[in-house]
């Protein structure tokens, strides 16, 4: 009993250096904690090429590229759609200005007694400016880069680490998956072997039904704008469904994006709120039907259980909680799951 409570003190010693490595570390954990799961998710990629005897560094340059062709492709798609809506907005900002003046400046006076006016023809000249001119704008900007340029010389860093990062675990996954399995003691070998096989089963069913989610949003959204009459409704729908695996990221932004393009086409406000009901279902529809169904029966969590999961891990962890909630639930069931068996037939529970 001894030794088993010296064991158990030197492993829970380890857990809290642990721990605390990466409290402290946290800051700069982002970009690795990103390639790794990036790696982890094309890891079955490359060992496919690696069976059609491709050496297995240009089989993680192949697929690395491929996502990168992947990334390049989603940002032709969103930055035409912006510049034409940008474009749009500036041509009908003097008319909305002009609306304005005309209705809502009585209405203001008449309800509350103010008195505004304001000289159209300056405001019009003053968008065409800066419009036009950039280096108005840039001058303004200065001041902001010079005070914020650490951090954004850290995020630039950062996102430049990710590739870096990824290419190197994906070559050498093959050794560091040997290396850890080598650092089990024997005697938990067949139990942690077993154990991360099931991990593994369960975060391959998390990433397809994640991926039969992107695609069933993506065509929800396409189809639910294209009914309301939405001219841009294939990109936008098409960025809104496959950015759904970020939490809230593809609602947010396909939903910034709907509401520019239904300002520039629409003239009755009836028409936006047509726009806003579309993504306010398709986020109930996302979070409350599809990913329990898709995702939730696919690693064995109760539907129940998926909206819990997203709410607590949320709560304790921020958005990387939401984002990482259902994979990190998913493992926890399988220890939970092996755990209880332990229990049942262990001498606590069968004892008199």
């Amino acid at each position: 009993m001894t030794v088993s409570r010296s064991a158990a003190m030197q492993w829970l010693a380890v857990a809290v250096v642990l721990f605390g490595a990466l409290y402290l570390l946290g800051p700069i954990l982002a970009p690795f904690v990103a390639a790794a799961i990036l790696a982890y998710i094309c890891n079955p990629l490359v060992a496919r090429l690696c069976v059609w005897k491709l050496p297995r560094t240009l089989a993680v340059v192949l697929v690395m590229l491929g996502l990168m062709l992947a990334f390049v492709a989603l940002l032709l798609i969103m930055l035409p759609l912006l510049q034409k809506e940008i474009s749009l907005l500036m041509v009908r900002a003097p008319e909305w200005l002009e609306t304005a003046r005309v209705r809502v400046l009585p209405l203001m006076q008449q309800w509350f007694g103010i008195n505004l006016e304001w000289d159209m023809q300056a405001l019009k000249n003053l968008l065409l400016t800066h419009w036009q001119s950039a280096g108005g704008v840039a001058a303004k900007l200065l001041p902001w880069l010079e005070s914020g340029g650490g951090m954004l010389l850290g995020l630039l860093v950062n996102l430049l680490l990710i590739p870096v990062v990824m290419f190197y675990l994906l070559r050498d996954w093959n050794d560091i998956i040997q290396r850890i399995d080598h650092m089990v003691p024997r005697h938990w070998h067949a139990k942690v072997t077993e154990i991360v096989g099931e991990v593994d089963g369960v975060l391959a069913e998390f990433l397809r039904g994640q991926l039969s989610v992107m695609l069933l949003m993506s065509v929800f959204y396409v189809a639910a704008l294209w009914l309301v009459g939405l001219e841009f409704a294939l990109p936008i729908g098409i960025v809104a469904g496959l950015l759904v695996f970020v939490p809230y990221l593809g609602m947010v932004l396909g939903l910034g994006l709907a509401t520019l393009a239904a300002a520039m086409q629409f003239t009755a406000l009836s028409d936006v709120v047509l726009v806003w009901a579309v993504f306010g279902a398709g986020q109930l529809l996302e979070g409350m039907v599809v990913t329990p169904w898709l995702v939730g029966e696919r690693i064995g969590l109760h539907p129940l259980a998926v909206i819990f999961a997203l709410l607590a891990f949320g709560q304790l962890f921020g958005f990387f909680g939401v984002l990482l909630a259902l994979p990190l639930a998913a493992i926890l069931l399988v220890v939970l799951r092996h755990s209880r068996e332990r229990y049942f037939t262990s001498e606590m529970y069968n004892k008199p």
